[in-house]
């Protein structure tokens, strides 16, 4: 099947294979065509768009001549004889003969404006934004109807990733989407709906100062840069927050194990708190007791003997205290997510547990939301720490030497050591295709890879890696 992709590299291909669409201009010729979505482009508007303010006095046998030769890259078993069934003779000029799926840029843009469930929105978001390998015509920059259908393609994507993260709130994904939210905001703090959705997706992770905090950075980055306080939407919502008038928080969906919910074992030398996170554990459908221990030891083996899919484990017990026990069980062969609970949240104690490949953290006074929360995310494989307080433990021991370090990254390959960068600033693995213009799926293996060179088995540990190796540093690019 012949499709043509503009949504990063433009190309066009017979059976996934490239074709030779010639030089820069006789491809811009069929990239404008495409642009105009199988509307017929006037010969004399080819000529003004392709030579702009400078035609040359062939102008019209030249555009001619591209025409021919593209047809014949387009259609090479046509006969002489035989009309165009691709690049079209449509008087006064061309237009191009697709269907909506055979173009990446038409079949993307049918997505992001299609209607329905929330279910049925994130699948096609999804999908509309798997279609982006980088930016799109970039190689027609210099033209300005290439620039023009840029800019409403990027304007486009925006609005598909935001109504992914809207559908994906709807559906209950918000501790899996705050992260990405919190990028998006970041990279565009003039988009309205950027900080609403941000906003929403923490406040349903029960976190609602968080979600007070990034309305008053909206409403300072916005002072700053336009002169203007916050819209009259994301001020109801500020309001409607300080008055607890939303709705109550919605729990993500619970990541389904073999037994069909998620197994947790509970470790704490305070049985008060035990008993306290084993009634959490009974009331919320989805979860499951695996078993409970009182010290590091205890912890090590009831992970042996309960195989569980997250440990909550306490970081000061004694005898063995939390952080050598998550050292043990994550050294362990396929083994369980594990969240420290700690007390004080120091510092210390947070870097020692991310350098040990912990998931995350959470306070032992934490609502049992957030507890929740954090193991969903644990087990599905997120992040649990915020990028504020990632930011002040890296600021605070960037530099420090451990003899258990991972060797050094002289030997990994420049684009390796490019995706370890922006592993590194908390970009996920859809962010860094988008920037690398690679497909998810190959960073996410390219990402094992590292791990699996290092010798690390978490991604927290990849973070630790780069910036105790100098790669990148705090507030660096």
């Amino acid at each position: 099947m012949l499709t043509f992709t503009a949504l990063g590299p433009f190309q066009a291909w017979a059976d996934g294979a490239p074709l030779d669409l010639g030089g820069q201009r006789q491809r811009a010729v069929l990239a404008r065509l495409l642009v105009a979505g199988g509307r017929a482009v006037p010969v004399h508007t080819l000529i003004d768009e392709l030579w702009p303010g400078d035609p040359p006095a062939q102008a019209l046998s030249t555009i001619q001549g591209y025409v021919s030769r593209l047809r014949r890259a387009l259609e090479p078993g046509r006969a002489p004889r035989e009309e165009a069934g691709v690049l079209v003779s449509a008087p006064p000029g061309y237009a191009l003969r697709a269907r909506t799926e055979q173009v990446d840029a038409w079949h993307f843009e049918g997505l992001v404006k299609s209607d329905g469930t929330p279910a049925q929105v994130w699948a096609a978001m999804d999908t509309a934004l798997e279609l982006w390998r980088g930016p799109a015509l970039a190689e027609f920059a210099e033209l300005s109807w290439a620039a023009t259908e840029a800019g409403r393609l990027e304007e486009l994507r925006l609005i598909a990733v935001e109504r992914r993260a809207d559908a994906g709130l709807a559906l209950g994904r918000a501790t899996s989407l705050v992260a990405d939210l919190e990028a998006h905001a970041s990279a565009y703090p003039l988009r309205e709906e950027a900080w609403r959705l941000l906003a929403v997706g923490l406040y349903r992770m029960g976190r609602q100062g968080d979600a007070l905090a990034a309305l008053r950075r909206a409403r300072a980055v916005w002072r700053d840069e336009l002169g203007l306080d916050l819209s009259a939407g994301l001020k109801r919502l500020e309001a409607d927050m300080l008055a607890q008038r939303l709705e109550e928080p919605a729990a993500d969906p619970v990541v389904v194990t073999g037994g069909g919910v998620l197994r947790v074992l509970v470790a704490d030398d305070q049985a008060l708190v035990r008993t306290g996170l084993k009634a959490m554990l009974d009331s919320e459908a989805g979860f499951a007791l695996a078993g409970e221990a009182a010290n590091g030891e205890e912890a090590i083996t009831g992970v042996r003997e309960t195989r569980p899919d997250v440990v909550l484990l306490d970081i000061q017990m004694p005898r063995l205290d939390g952080l050598a026990a998550a050292r043990r069980i994550l050294a362990g062969e396929q083994p369980p997510k594990v969240v420290m609970m700690t007390t004080f949240g120091s510092d210390e104690n947070l870097y020692a547990a991310l350098r040990a490949g912990v998931s995350g953290f959470v306070l032992k006074t934490s609502p049992p939301e957030q507890i929740l929360a954090a193991i969903r995310a644990a087990a599905a494989g997120d992040a649990l720490i915020d990028p504020a307080v990632t930011t002040r433990l890296i600021s605070a021991f960037t530099g420090r030497t451990d003899p258990a370090s991972p060797p050094a990254l002289a030997g990994l390959p420049d684009d390796r050591l490019d995706v370890l960068k922006l592993v590194a600033r908390g970009l996920t693995n859809r962010q860094i295709g988008q920037t690398l213009a690679l497909p998810e799926e190959e960073v996410g293996l390219i990402v094992k890879s590292l791990l699996e060179h290092l010798g690390l088995f978490d991604r927290a540990q990849l973070v630790m890696a780069a910036y105790e190796s100098g790669l990148v540093t705090p507030g660096g690019k």
